[in-house]
């Protein structure tokens, strides 16, 4: 309960840096992708500074103990490639580029009452049910052995 307010205004801050940014516009992400037609640099400066701050963050978990609202820092320690993480990157970049938004944007964008925001929004929560449903552990337990 603690990390409510903190993470609120991370959120916040994130959003904000989004809109100011215009990165929860499509046509800039999609101008982006497009580097044999009209190539538009902007998303690589906005993801060169998200790399600069993630990794100034990750320095200062190696300088503390805890968290100052957690505790413990939840560092992912796999770093194994497998199918999963392939196809749903994959996934994630064919829906990236067809519909010029990824989550942070597209709930950024939220905000400006666009209908297309909403629609990717709502496919999003739907592709992770579906997720959520396809991978539930009773689907993944064998049948019992029936004896004879």
């Amino acid at each position: 309960m603690r990390a409510i307010i903190p993470a609120s205004v991370a959120g916040i801050l994130f959003g904000a840096g989004l809109a100011l940014s215009d990165m929860v516009n499509p046509a800039r992400v999609l101008g982006f992708l497009d580097i044999a037609g009209a190539w538009d640099p902007t998303l690589a400066f906005v993801m060169g500074a998200a790399v600069v701050a993630s990794a100034l963050g990750y320095i200062l978990t190696r300088r503390r103990r805890a968290p100052l609202f957690g505790p413990a820092f939840l560092i992912p320690e796999n770093r194994r490639l497998d199918s999963q993480l392939i196809g749903g990157a994959a996934l994630f970049g064919i829906g990236w580029g067809l519909a010029g938004f990824c989550p942070g944007p597209a709930v950024a964008g939220l905000a400006w009452g666009l209908w297309q925001p909403w629609l990717f929004v709502a496919a999003m929560l739907a592709g992770m049910w579906l997720h959520r449903v396809a991978a539930s552990p009773r689907r993944r337990q064998p049948a019992p052995a029936r004896s004879s």
